[in-house]
C-alpha cells in the first residue's frame, strides 16, 4: 500500500530534547510526517527498556527514529554535524550553556548548513538572571503566578493537575518552528526560534496576566468559579455536581427560565452582570438549591435544550468512555512490536485533506543507527566499530 504524503515529511528534524516540553513540541512535527531522528547517549550496559515502556516515554516518542550517538566524542560529533547537513530543524532543551559547551550551538550549525531552524527550550530564557537555573513545570506553575489563582479562596497556592507549563511551551516551539520554516521560503535562511516555561506561562494565563498589567488588579483564587462570569462554576445536584458557564446575561436568563424561577433574572442584586459579580455567593447559593432537585443527567440534558453550556465532571477513564470523545476518535492505536496493540493520545487538530497518522511506536535505543547511518554514507564496517568504540 502506498504510504501517504503527509503535510512536513519533506523536513528533517534532530531530536535533542529530553523530559517533556521538548519531546512535546517535536512530536507535533514527528505526528505530521517530519522525519524526526531522536539523538541519544548510548545505553550503558545496566540500562534497561523499563523507563521507554512507561505510557508517558511512549505518548511522546512514537512516529521518530532513534540514534544513539555520543556527542561528547569527536566521532560523534562529526557524525552529527553530516546530519545537520541533511536537516532542517534541531531541536533541543538543554541550560542554556550545555549547548555552546557541546558546540552544537546554533551560529556553529549555521556555518554548516545556514538553512537550518535551531528551536531552543530553556526554564527561565536564554540569558538574564536566572538562565543558568534548572527549570521544570512545577517551579515555573509557582513562579508565573499559575498556582496563586489556582484553588479555592484561602486554601494556599494549588498546581494544575496536568503540565500546563511543558506542554504549552512545548506548543509555542512547535508553532515558532513552523512560522521559521514558512520565513525560510522567502529568505532562504534558517535562524534561531527559542521559548522558555516561564515566558510560556505567562502567555497561557492569558486575560489573568492581562488583569494585572491593563488593569493593575492582581488576580486571585476563585475555586471553580469563574474570577468574572457569573454564575459559572461547579453546582451540586441531586446525584452529583455539574458545570455550567452562564455568565452572559442573555444565558442568565436561559438559566433562570430552566431552572424553573424566572423570578431570579430581576432579583435585586442579581438583575445585571455586575450584581451578580459583587453578589456571586448569593447567587451560587440561590441556584445550587434548584440544582440539588434534578440529577446531573437531567440538568444536562435540560440545559442543553436552551443553549446554556454545562456539562459533567468525569475522572479520565469517564472522559474516555464518553461518546462525543469516541467519536472524535483522540485516542489513537498503535502496534508495539513488544508492548502489542496500545493506544496513545492523539492529535486534537484536523485536516481535511492530510490528516496526521500514527505511524509507528516509539522506538527502542539506537534502534534506527544502522539506517541512519547508511543514509549517511556509512559502511556496516564502520557502523559496527562505531559501536564497538561507544559512539553510537
Amino acid at each position: 500500500m502506498k504510504q501517504r504524503k503527509l503535510p512536513l515529511s519533506r523536513f528533517r528534524v534532530l531530536d535533542l530534547s529530553r523530559v517533556r516540553a521538548g519531546p512535546c513540541a517535536v512530536r507535533q512535527l514527528a505526528d505530521w510526517g517530519a522525519d524526526v531522528i531522536k539523538i541519544e547517549m548510548p545505553l550503558a550496559e545496566d540500562d534497561d527498556t523499563g523507563k521507554r515502556d512507561r505510557a508517558d516515554f511512549q505518548n511522546l516518542h512514537r512516529n521518530k527514529r532513534s540514534l544513539t550517538l555520543n556527542l561528547k566524542s569527536p566521532e560523534g560529533k562529526d557524525i552529527f554535524y553530516k546530519l545537520v547537513k541533511t536537516a532542517d530543524v534541531v531541536v533541543e532543551n538543554y541550560r542554556p550553556n550545555v549547548k555552546f559547551r557541546l558546540n552544537i550551538d546554533y551560529e556553529t550549525l549555521r556555518e554548516i548548513n545556514p538553512r537550518i531552524v535551531y528551536g531552543s527550550i530553556s526554564g527561565f530564557g536564554q540569558d538574564g538572571p536566572y538562565a543558568d537555573r534548572p527549570g521544570v513545570d512545577q517551579i515555573v506553575q509557582g513562579m508565573s503566578g499559575l498556582m496563586s489563582v489556582t484553588g479555592t479562596p484561602g486554601q494556599g497556592p494549588v498546581r494544575t493537575g496536568a503540565a500546563v507549563a511543558d506542554v504549552g511551551t512545548g506548543l509555542y516551539l512547535a508553532l515558532g518552528i513552523l512560522t521559521a520554516l514558512l520565513e525560510r521560503e522567502q529568505s532562504g535562511e534558517g535562524q534561531w526560534v527559542h521559548t522558555s516555561l516561564l515566558e510560556s506561562m505567562l502567555g497561557i494565563l492569558d486575560f489573568q496576566a492581562a488583569a494585572w498589567l491593563f488593569d493593575k488588579r492582581v488576580p486571585q483564587q476563585c475555586g471553580n468559579n469563574h474570577p468574572n462570569t457569573i454564575p459559572t462554576g461547579t453546582f451540586e445536584t441531586l446525584d452529583g455536581h455539574l458545570n455550567i458557564g452562564s455568565g452572559s446575561q442573555g444565558r442568565w436568563i436561559k438559566l433562570c427560565k430552566a431552572l424553573g424561577d424566572e423570578s431570579l433574572t430581576y432579583k435585586e442584586g442579581f438583575a445585571t452582570p455586575d450584581d451578580r459579580r459583587r453578589n456571586r455567593d448569593a447567587v451560587n447559593a440561590a441556584i445550587t438549591e434548584l440544582f440539588r432537585k434534578r440529577s446531573t443527567a437531567e440538568w444536562i440534558e435540560k440545559l442543553n435544550a436552551v443553549g446554556v453550556p454545562c456539562g459533567p465532571i468525569y475522572t479520565v477513564d469517564q472522559a474516555f468512555a464518553d461518546p462525543q470523545v469516541q467519536h472524535l476518535g483522540i485516542a489513537s492505536k498503535v502496534e508495539h512490536p513488544r508492548l502489542g496493540e496500545k493506544r496513545l493520545v492523539g492529535q486534537p487538530i484536523h485536516l481535511s485533506r492530510t490528516p496526521w497518522e500514527m505511524r509507528t511506536a516509539t522506538p527502542d535505543a539506537g534502534e534506527h543507527n544502522q539506517d541512519i547511518l547508511s543514509e549517511l554514507g556509512f559502511s556496516a564496517s564502520e557502523v559496527s566499530a562505531f559501536r564497538t568504540q561507544r559512539i553510537i
